[in-house]
């Protein structure tokens, strides 16, 4: 069965810093808990020949880009998860949109979006994630959802969010 989650965060960053935070690949260990030791094992870059001029420093993935991160699913684990993913849609400063090839979800689409908007007259970003999965093992994988697999979801998210505010702040 597929879930859906949804998650939104309103920053005080411009759209195109915010979009390029998340299109650089090399963020996204920083965003998963320490405890995952996550890595980038590969990933395939955008030329800066195809890059809008205001992103010509960026390093981004983008549409048909395909990367392999590796993680430790639960706090001191020796076992390492690969996770094979693919970008089918990127739209600069709006969207794009990861799915898994192979790893630890029988299906696995995640959308993140920015939004300009402007709260108590600050200018900034709402960045929106729609997470739909599916988990492996058929009714087994039910279960493990309903036990604590989204909950375990939601943490993550929340961890990624508090995250993103540290690291945009970052000089």
């Amino acid at each position: 069965m597929r879930h859906r989650l949804q998650f939104q965060q309103w920053v005080p960053y411009p759209v195109p810093q915010v979009f390029a935070f998340f299109a650089n690949p090399e963020n996204l260990p920083p965003l998963m808990p320490g405890w995952q030791k996550a890595r980038i094992d590969s990933a395939t870059l955008l030329s800066p020949a195809t890059r809008p001029p205001h992103h010509q420093h960026t390093v981004a993935a983008g549409e048909g880009t395909r990367m392999t991160i590796s993680f430790r699913p639960l706090p001191l684990s020796p076992v390492r998860m690969h996770w094979d993913a693919r970008i089918p849609e990127f739209v600069w400063d709006d969207h794009f949109c990861d799915e898994q090839l192979q790893g630890p979800f029988a299906y696995w689409r995640h959308c993140h979006r920015v939004l300009a908007e402007t709260r108590a007259g600050v200018a900034g970003t709402l960045v929106s994630d729609d997470v739909t999965y599916e988990m492996k093992f058929g009714p087994l994988g039910e279960v493990a959802n309903l036990l604590g697999g989204a909950l375990q979801m939601r943490a993550l998210f929340a961890f990624r969010q508090r995250q993103l505010l540290k690291l945009l702040a970052a000089p």
